[in-house]
């Protein structure tokens, strides 16, 4: 019965979205730019109503949603912490930031806390590379980050709930 209730939300929200597209296959990364700003990821029922919308295959959706780091499967944590791993950062030390996430965390990269309140990614770049390292906490971007204070921004957030 919960599952059914969720499909029919997901499908009336995406009436509601793509009302808003004709129904042209150059349309798709617009449409799923807005699915993942409605429900901060792109569900499964969202790509089955793409696909019938604008009559392209599941396999096309999902070859597009995987090639682009922006649109994500799963849902995110309330707070999605991002550390970059691009060059400049990884040369600076992101990856004991990242490690450091992970241990305070308890979670890995792609996965979320039990309660739903972060989500941990690694991202090849943000476009910050003067501020290497980098870690982002959603769109606030963090820059000449230590460990130490990634830890205090990470408490900062566990305190505003």
């Amino acid at each position: 019965m919960e599952q059914k209730c969720v499909c029919e939300k997901i499908k009336n929200e995406m009436r509601k979205i793509l009302e808003k597209y004709p129904k042209e296959k150059d349309r798709l990364i617009a449409i799923l730019n807005d699915v993942q700003e409605r429900f901060g990821y792109i569900p499964k029922q969202a790509q089955l109503e793409i696909s019938e919308y604008l009559s392209i295959p599941m396999a096309e959706i999902y070859g597009v949603i995987t090639f682009y780091s922006r649109f994500t499967l799963a849902p995110k944590g309330k707070y999605n912490i991002s550390v970059c791993l691009g060059t400049a950062c990884f040369v600076k030390g992101s990856q004991t930031l990242l490690d450091r996430a992970q241990k305070k965390l308890k979670i890995k990269p792609g996965e979320v806390t039990p309660d739903g309140k972060y989500s941990i990614d690694d991202v090849r770049c943000v476009g910050a590379c003067g501020l290497a390292p980098v870690f982002m906490v959603n769109d606030e971007v963090y820059g000449n980050a230590t460990v130490k204070e990634f830890d205090e921004i990470i408490d900062k957030y566990a305190s505003e709930d």
